[in-house]
């Protein structure tokens, strides 16, 4: 019987990010946790001859959220230039997976048109030996660079 090997599996620290804003490259090294999914959006159907409902594929939507160290006010400009000046900025995030102690390869997925749903500008907390904050996005398009490979098999 064929097994998946424990070191085929991906380290969630063996990995790198990169925001593209404004055209420069920033590597995000702040970054804690990342989380990027796309979700199909679907009509319901209905038909003749069939009492149950059909589903239809119509599209599709994207959205993530990060979590990072509270160590930069990158974000806080962007949010503060759409307050005070109605510029909203979408940029792009590069996120790597590759782990080298794996068979399988590397896997970088480019989110394109990231655009922030909320910002913390201020924050204090007594009992945080790190502060940390959550930022929501979505995102217009998506590339996959990079596919992992097939695991050597046990």
């Amino acid at each position: 019987m064929s097994y998946l090997k424990a070191n085929d599996t991906i380290n969630g620290q063996e990995g790198r990010a990169y925001a593209t804003i404004n055209g420069l490259v920033e590597e995000m090294f702040y970054i804690k946790s990342l989380e990027a999914t796309v979700e199909k959006e679907k009509a319901e159907i209905k038909t003749l001859g069939r009492r149950g409902t059909q589903h239809k594929a119509t599209g599709w939507s994207g959205s993530g959220s990060m979590t990072v160290y509270y160590v930069t006010s990158r974000f806080r400009k962007l949010m503060l230039n759409y307050i005070k000046n109605g510029v909203d900025t979408y940029f792009d995030i590069q996120v790597v997976n590759e782990d080298p102690n794996s068979t399988i390869g590397k896997q970088t997925v480019m989110l394109k048109g990231v655009n922030l749903d909320k910002v913390i500008f201020a924050k204090l907390d007594t009992e945080s030996e790190a502060l940390e904050e959550d930022l929501d996005f979505t995102f217009e398009d998506i590339d996959v660079l990079d596919f992992f490979g097939t695991p050597i098999l046990g």
